[in-house]
């Protein structure tokens, strides 16, 4: 069931209504409930691969807890041996569904070499949606209870809701049992600010989603679709715009889910914060998929040592997490040269910064001035951009083609002679495409410099607030991506 849909505009006011006549005792249930029905509209039968992590994380949790109060010598270790359970068996089901073909295939090449044929076995795997996002949310339960940051949940019912609430359970914000552990654990209440509030949440992640990442993917899939017949500053354009559609794309299911939890007497976590505003990569990788980001540095990056054992360590560790995230991101070489090029940059960025250091004082430049500014945000944005090709381009050796076409053909022209409004977006949706391009920008500037537009609206008299609800549905409804001639688009991180 997607976010932009008939059914879930039915669904979720369906929800709500119920969850809010229950009693308050019960309403977590009933959300629960509402949670598994919202993932068996995908496919049903991988519900119980949701029920199995569930359970195991659960089960972990509990063993260690009689661990810890039996207080013997083994304890550690018994605890030790509850958080490898957990994750073995977690992590081989994230394996099998998810990368078992990758590795297989990797794995039949380097037997070739050596004359030995394998055969693959007969069967089809398809990847559950969501089931790295889940995964990982129930694993960091595991770590939670294992350090002691959080007790042991001992109702069943409600840690399944945990791991399977609904707003965030396909493709984000992955939260933590510290805080929405605590939140569910009290009975959701109806609330005019919070209703509000989250309908505005919900309102600009549908203005993000329908009207500006659906609109861009038009352009994008036409020119990455065949990159020999659009080649050169085609793919130039496309490649800059596919930067802001998986943006609108990811940051709008997220703005949605926030607003949909909000609704729910629930504070997700802020997953975007105007990440291409950013000065350096390091920057953006705090801006970006923060639920994400922060989960690699506390179970991963920092288990691994951080920055406490030493310059070249770190770096070690640095690249190790962003292998691992673009792993995590797709089972493809692409993907891991993505993260290896995310890596590399923070590193890069550190090894060079005395020279960068140097380079400021001796050409007297200010690093608190627009212009230097400026121009770190253009030269980060490049810097990512660039990595970005590989995430798009459907595999390692079409990624450097659409490289070396970039490069080696030149057709400037195309920027001036109308030849980009035949890309699938006729001229007047190509301007409105650019127009609300600029639109996110000025929002995130707003939030960059800590002006929270949704708080500004609320302080407005109630006619004015009813004018900007009933002109971004409006607007949203006529101008977005819905009806013939449009396929729905899913949201691009279910496939994670």
């Amino acid at each position: 069931m997607l976010f932009n849909s008939l059914e879930f505009l039915i669904f979720f006011p369906a929800v709500l209504c119920v969850c809010f006549i229950l009693p308050a005792k019960v309403r977590y249930i009933w959300l629960l409930i509402a949670s598994y029905f919202f993932y068996m509209c995908w496919n049903a039968k991988y519900a119980l691969l949701l029920l199995f992590s569930t359970t195991v994380t659960y089960l972990s949790g509990v063993f260690m807890d009689r661990a810890e109060k039996r207080e013997g010598m083994h304890t550690v270790r018994n605890k030790k041996l509850c958080v490898a359970g957990s994750f073995v068996l977690n992590l081989g089901v994230l394996f099998f569904f998810k990368y078992f073909d990758f590795a297989f295939t990797n794995l039949s090449r380097v037997m070739t070499l050596v004359h030995i044929q394998l055969n693959r076995p007969a069967f089809d795997i398809l990847l559950p949606v969501g089931i790295s996002f889940y995964t990982f949310q129930a694993l960091s339960y595991t770590m939670d209870v294992y350090r002691r940051e959080v007790e042991p949940e001992r109702n069943f019912l409600r840690y399944a809701l945990f791991v399977s609430f609904f707003p965030q359970l396909v493709a984000g914000p992955i939260e933590r049992s510290k805080s929405l552990l605590r939140q569910l654990a009290k009975a959701p209440r109806p609330s005019i600010d919070r209703l509000r509030d989250g309908t505005l949440l919900m309102l600009w992640g549908y203005f993000l989603k329908v009207v500006l990442a659906d609109r861009i993917a038009i352009v994008v899939d036409t020119v990455y679709g065949a990159p020999m017949t659009y080649g050169g500053w085609y793919l130039v354009v496309a490649t800059v715009l596919f930067a802001f559609q998986i943006y609108c794309d990811f940051a709008g299911y997220s703005t949605i889910a926030m607003g949909a939890a909000e609704i729910l007497d629930v504070r997700l976590m802020e997953n975007f914060d105007a990440p291409y505003l950013a000065r350096s990569v390091g920057e953006f990788w705090r801006r970006w998929h923060i639920s994400l980001s922060s989960w690699f540095r506390d179970y991963l990056y920092i288990p691994l040592g951080g920055n406490r054992k030493g310059r070249w360590r770190k770096y070690c560790n640095v690249m190790a997490v962003f292998l691992v995230s673009g792993l995590w991101h797709g089972a493809s070489w692409s993907f891991v040269v993505w993260g290896g090029l995310n890596g590399l940059y923070q590193v890069m960025g550190e090894l060079v910064k005395p020279v960068r250091d140097r380079a400021v004082k001796v050409l007297g430049l200010h690093r608190e001035t627009v212009g230097h500014k400026l121009l770190q945000t253009v030269m980060t944005f490049c810097l990512v951009d660039f990595a970005w090709i590989f995430f798009r381009g459907n595999g390692f050796m079409r990624s450097l083609e659409i490289i070396r076409s970039m490069v080696t053909v030149k057709n400037p022209w195309i920027l001036f002679d109308g030849s980009l409004y035949k890309l699938g977006v006729e001229q007047k949706g190509f301007h409105l495409m650019i127009m609300c391009i600029g639109v996110l920008l000025l929002a995130d500037i707003c939030k960059y410099r800590g002006i929270r537009l949704r708080e500004v609206i609320a302080r407005q008299d109630i006619w004015v607030r009813w004018l900007v609800f009933s002109l971004s549905v409006c607007f949203i409804l006529l101008v977005g991506i819905w009806g013939p001639g449009y396929d729905a688009q899913s949201f691009i991180y279910f496939q994670f």
